[in-house]
């Protein structure tokens, strides 16, 4: 009861239902939503700070940068839909800021435009050496989507184009990238693609910002999409990845099988020039995780063999192990 009451005395301020029907569209920071709702940043902060005690709303930190976004579970997520669901559709000032949204919207996509602009050239280039990103999607979608899942990471996500092509089999994904430009872009696509059960979030895939997993909690799926070839210790980031996954969940890697481009390591900061399926099954045992199946994605002579190795961590939790 004390709980339902502390939502309402949130929600019914005028400003406060305004910021949650926002956040219930979008993820934005407190400098677009002081653009939207033409408030001063003080009063934005408090309303918004109302409303994540009341567990309304969710807060990310990304650098300098906090995005605020509708709590997605639990209780707040219920009462948010309902208020939502409720809230009149024909009023001028949510018109207004519905408005205001879009223009905020526009802008961001600009900016992850002109940035994605600037570097085109070079994913072209990596793109062009491998087999048809077709291809390697939809093997990705053959592997990991096989079996339902409800909560996926995608470590590494970059452009976000994998949480898109993932999105119709999952009921939720979060990518994480520790870079905020990649992050602008993967924001943009999944807002061009309207899709709203997924998420994106800046950390670093050493160190997730995620509780351990277990039977009622952690991620059904983890994927590694052209990202370990970048790390200084690939292991590492799988044993991290484990430690986030559900019992019998499932964790799919997508990178080069061994070559010798070494040009891929001053022109595009490669640190490793791709895997063996000797050094993968160590990465697997390292951190408990059972080998399932592998695939070689080969377009030609003169091009590089793209490799998928899907594992799977133990049944038993490791409490349960223990």
């Amino acid at each position: 009861m004390d709980r339902l009451i502390a939502m309402l005395r949130a929600a019914g301020d005028p400003t406060r239902l305004r910021l949650l029907l926002l956040l219930r569209q979008a993820e934005l920071t407190v400098s677009e939503l002081i653009e939207i709702v033409g408030q001063s940043q003080p009063r934005v902060s408090r309303h918004l700070k109302l409303l994540c005690e009341a567990e309304l709303l969710e807060r990310f930190k990304e650098g300098s940068w906090v995005f605020y976004r509708a709590s997605e579970e639990g209780k707040g997520a219920q009462f948010g839909a309902a208020i939502c669901a409720i809230a009149a559709p024909q009023s001028a000032l949510l018109e207004a800021d519905s408005k205001r949204l879009a223009a905020v919207r526009e802008a961001r996509a600009a900016e992850a435009a002109a940035y994605f602009k600037a570097n085109a050239a070079e994913w072209e280039r990596i793109r062009a050496l491998h087999a048809p990103d077709k291809d390697v999607e939809a093997a990705i979608v053959r592997h990991i989507a096989s079996v339902p899942m409800d909560y996926l990471l995608d470590a590494g996500t970059g452009t976000g184009r994998m949480l898109e092509l993932l999105a119709p089999h999952v009921k939720r994904a979060v990518g994480v990238d520790v870079s905020p430009e990649m992050l602008a872009i993967a924001r943009d696509r999944l807002a061009r693609a309207h899709i709203q059960h997924a998420q994106v979030r800046l950390a670093d895939i050493y160190r997730l910002p995620f509780s351990s997993g277990n039977a009622p909690q952690g991620f059904d799926a983890v994927l590694f999409h052209q990202v370990l070839h970048y790390l200084d210790d690939p292991g590492a980031a799988v044993s991290e990845a484990a430690r986030v996954m559900r019992p019998g969940g499932r964790l799919l890697i997508a990178d080069f099988a061994p070559h010798d481009l070494e040009f891929l390591r001053h022109d595009f900061a490669h640190r490793r020039l791709g895997f063996s399926d000797r050094e993968v099954q160590g990465w697997f045992q390292a951190a408990g995780l059972m080998p399932l199946a592998s695939e070689a994605i080969t377009a030609g002579k003169n091009k590089l063999t793209v490799k998928l190795w899907l594992a799977q961590a133990n049944a038993k939790s490791r409490a349960e192990a223990a």
